[in-house]
């Protein structure tokens, strides 16, 4: 059976939390108590603002770093871009299964499906390679409806 830290987690972040609410309310209390309305105004003026009980601020680090053990040889997902944009540069005519179109940006992209494709000849034609739900990457290039799948190989 696995055991979740998660619960034990949340009751030590709310007890900090709720310390920091009590030195808090102590102060406001204090400050409540002051007869003279002068002293009563630098009394609140005077009340660290967002400044909690100093052990505060460790208690979620050290439950941060308590979650991250072990995952050092883990990688951690990066933001990745969903599509790229470029140009084929000179002529292009088409591709067929396993053809290699290199981009204006320097990057070599393979055609892995079965597909292919012969088109009127274009001239530095825009190309897009986007990344569907599932990883896949398709190569959409501008004046076709047709969009290999492709894989970078450079």
């Amino acid at each position: 059976m696995k055991v979740s830290c998660l619960p034990p987690l949340l009751a030590l972040s709310l007890l900090s939390v709720t310390g920091a609410a009590l030195a808090d309310d102590a102060a406001i209390l204090k400050c409540r108590s002051l007869g003279d309305q002068q002293a009563r105004l630098a009394c609140y003026d005077g009340m660290p603002l967002g400044a909690g009980v100093p052990g505060a601020a460790a208690a979620p680090a050290a439950a941060n770093a308590e979650q991250r053990f072990g995952l050092e040889q883990v990688k951690t997902k990066e933001a990745t871009p969903q599509s790229i944009e470029s140009t084929i540069p000179g002529e292009f005519s088409g591709w067929e299964p396993g053809a290699q179109i290199h981009l204006a940006n320097g990057q070599v992209w393979r055609v892995i499906d079965g597909s292919s494709a012969v088109l009127s000849p274009m001239k530095n034609p825009q190309v897009k390679v986007t990344r569907n739900t599932f990883g896949t990457l398709f190569l959409e290039i501008e004046g076709t409806n047709n969009s290999p799948k492709v894989r970078r190989i450079r």
